[in-house]
């Protein structure tokens, strides 16, 4: 059996994954597509670094041209990471009628139309399942698990890192700068954390769920972005007593055929099972208008959590080419994009405020919420001697977001609120 010769762009955590499982795994692989896959060539940026794994020195080069241009491989899977160099090769590999997998999230998010187009142009599969959230399959599930339903919202903690520093805030009370520090350490978190930590990696993921989801073309620029740096660890206290717990969350939601798309720290009810979701451990739930609530859990980083969907991919592309019908899979947007104005937005929040501790100030307040009609769920409040007068827990009811921009701008007019200290998003 004439094997199918793969070319690697790339041999980090990921790339080093995926030698593991195509050579360790040969026999299994082989008996699902019906012929041997090789690793024929691997691009490096250093031939000298030392590696975990065996690797014949042959295989490597520090020319990524030579693995794309190589007649005799059949698939490209590219693990290297970056957009701009990345997407020339991605595209001349296409030109060459090579197939590519890629984990490159950010690549995908920016670029993955015009790389969807190109592959159609020239009959080739683009598969980048590992793309987002590691090892749980959540984009061949909205592709082909929800191909006969129609997805009306997708909610996800999307990023392990933040998940991990908002857990461990409310498990031990710990404060921001410590966990992050500590994330930092434990390798779970960049030196520059910011992708993460602002939620820019999350906004990258979500766009890349919400254009398959609602096969329209999402662009980074449509996703509303709210990082975690401003939670502290009274937030978390004051929302664990509400009986809710905080999470970074990319939420996008349809109504008919408009659209919003958020990430944003979060209030999710104690109850939702993602609310229980911890660690660096990854969840998306999505809502089918036929098949109502799933949630999808799993490992959302991870050299063999990741490596095992780029593999997954790998063998569709095999079968694909086994069967002469690559390129035929690809899901192209093909529906126009709406997206909601500020007034059909709508969600229920959470404000904290520091007011002034004397009669009439919660008549004020509520007099303000009735002018822009926004009704009221719960109302607590309570002395603190701490902030020199009184704080104010509000939870309101589903509001749009134009009117609780108003709301916001009126009270930081209002001389009896100290300080707006913390507003968020609650969901379940």
């Amino acid at each position: 059996m004439k094997p199918v010769k793969v070319g690697l762009l790339g041999l980090g955590t990921v790339g080093t994954g995926v030698v593991r499982i195509v050579e360790g795994h040969q026999e299994d692989l082989s008996s699902q597509v019906g012929s041997p896959i090789r690793i024929e060539k691997i691009a490096v940026k250093n031939l000298e670094k030392p590696r975990s794994i065996a690797i014949d020195r042959a295989k490597l080069t520090e020319d990524p041209w030579e693995v794309i241009r190589d007649p005799e491989i059949d698939v490209i899977v590219e693990v290297m990471g970056g957009v701009e160099q990345t997407k020339t090769y991605i595209l001349e590999a296409l030109e060459r009628g090579k197939h590519i997998v890629t984990a490159n999230k950010d690549l995908m998010a920016l670029y993955g139309s015009e790389i969807l187009a190109k592959a159609l142009d020239n009959q080739c599969d683009v598969f980048y399942e590992a793309s987002v959230a590691g090892g749980i399959p959540i984009i061949r599930t909205l592709i082909e698990g929800f191909s006969s339903d129609r997805i009306m919202k997708i909610m996800g903690i999307v990023n392990g890192t933040t998940n991990y520093i908002l857990s461990k805030m409310s498990q031990e009370g710990a404060s921001y700068e410590d966990v992050l520090t500590e994330a930092q350490q434990l390798g779970y978190a960049e030196v520059d954390p910011t992708s993460d930590v602002e939620g820019l990696d999350a906004a990258r993921k979500m766009a890349i769920l919400a254009t398959l989801g609602f096969r329209t073309n999402v662009e980074l620029s449509d996703v509303h972005v709210r990082g975690i740096s401003s939670v502290t660890r009274e937030d978390i206290l004051y929302a664990k007593r509400l009986g809710y717990e905080m999470k970074l969350l990319g939420i996008a939601e349809r109504q008919d055929d408009e659209f919003s798309i958020t990430v944003q720290p979060t209030m999710v009810k104690n109850t939702h099972p993602i609310a229980a979701v911890g660690g660096v451990y990854n969840a998306v739930y999505v809502y089918g208008e036929a098949v109502g609530e799933t949630m999808f859990y799993g490992a959302g980083a991870g050299e063999m959590p990741t490596a095992t969907s780029v593999v997954a991919d790998l063998v569709a592309v095999v079968k694909n080419l086994k069967l002469g019908v690559n390129g035929l899979k690809q899901i192209v947007p093909y529906k126009p994009k709406k997206l909601k104005t500020d007034e059909q937005i709508a969600y229920k929040n959470f404000l904290l405020l520091h007011v002034d501790d004397k009669a009439g100030v919660l008549a004020r307040i509520t007099q303000v919420f009735a002018e822009y009609e926004v009704s009221l769920d719960s109302v607590v409040q309570s002395p603190n001697t701490n902030v020199n007068g009184a704080e104010i827990m509000i939870v309101t009811h589903y509001a749009s977001k134009a009117s609780m921009d108003k709301v916001i701008n009126h009270f930081e007019s209002l001389d009896v609120i100290h300080r707006i200290k913390s507003v968020y998003r609650v969901e379940g």
